[in-house]
Order: structure tokens, then C-alpha cells, then sequence
């Protein structure tokens, strides 16, 4: 049987679309098929803990309010967060007794979730290494041109690259 990342993330390949990175955390997709951009799903889980980020909860109070509803009424949920400024939704519960395919399907159930438009973890270490390896890139890069320049008539202009 597949892990719900797995499935997830396979439904989301199967899609037509591109990740644009947004500075902060990339939470945009922009359909190829109408170019419209929409607010992604994002899941994150350990045993006994689920983060899902559900663009419905953003900035909507009572939606927030009935999703800690339909959660924490799950055998084995022992609490639920909502944070509605950013969307996100953890749920701490008991593995012995809940899974977390099975509170991603009562959500989608309600209306809360969609796997097929989930952004797996993928683009965001990638978005994250590519901007590490241009700052330290570039730091290296200027290391080099001080220390070969210096004590000579072009350690100035080497300051200013």
C-alpha cells in the first residue's frame, strides 16, 4: 500500500503544472490549461502529528472553527490548531488509533481537502538549496577575488565586484 505522501505527491505529477517560487513560501501554482493561480494544499506528517495547510481556513474564522469540529470528533485526534492567517491545520493524535490518510479523507469528505491540488515538499527544498547555493556561491566568488587581489593596486576594484 502507498504512503498518502506518495499518492499525494504522484496525483500532483500527474497534473499539468509548474511551481513559481514566491519569496517566503511558494503556496501559489499557476494552472498551465488557464494560467489562473490558485492557493495549493500542502501536507506534512509524522506519526501522531499532521500539518495541512487548506486555503479555505485563510482568513476564515468559522471555517477554521468547523474543521476543529469535524477533526477532533476522529477517534484517536487529541487536538486540533488552526491558524487562520496562514491556513494551516495541525492535528496531534494517537497512531495507535487515527492515521492520516483517514483525516485527509474526512476533510476531503467536508470539502476541506483536495489531493489533487497538493504541493509535496519537493519544490520547496529545491527552491530553498538553489537559493543557498547562489548566496554561497557568490560569498566563495568574493573570497577568492579579495585574496587574489590583495595588497595590489586592484584590491579596489575587487571591493566593489
Amino acid at each position: 500500500m502507498r504512503t498518502t505522501h506518495a499518492r499525494l505527491y504522484a496525483a500532483w505529477r500527474r497534473r499539468s503544472v509548474s511551481v513559481h517560487p514566491v519569496p517566503g513560501v511558494p503556496d501559489l501554482l499557476e494552472d498551465s490549461s488557464g494560467g489562473e493561480s490558485v492557493m495549493s494544499y500542502y501536507v506534512h506528517s509524522v506519526p501522531g502529528r499532521l500539518r495541512v495547510k487548506i486555503p479555505m481556513v485563510r482568513c476564515e474564522p468559522e471555517a477554521g472553527r468547523e474543521v476543529v469540529e469535524i477533526v477532533e470528533n476522529i477517534r484517536g485526534v487529541r487536538h486540533v490548531e488552526v491558524n487562520p492567517v496562514t491556513g494551516s491545520v495541525v492535528v496531534r493524535y494517537d497512531p495507535k488509533w487515527s492515521r492520516c490518510e483517514e483525516i485527509l479523507e474526512v476533510l476531503q469528505k467536508h470539502g476541506y481537502f483536495d489531493e489533487q491540488k497538493v504541493l509535496p515538499n519537493d519544490p520547496l527544498v529545491e527552491n530553498a538549496a538553489v537559493k543557498a547555493s547562489r548566496i554561497i556561491g557568490k560569498t566563495l566568488f568574493g573570497m577568492a577575488v579579495e585574496k587574489a587581489f590583495e595588497g595590489s593596486a586592484l584590491s579596489m576594484l575587487a571591493a566593489f565586484i
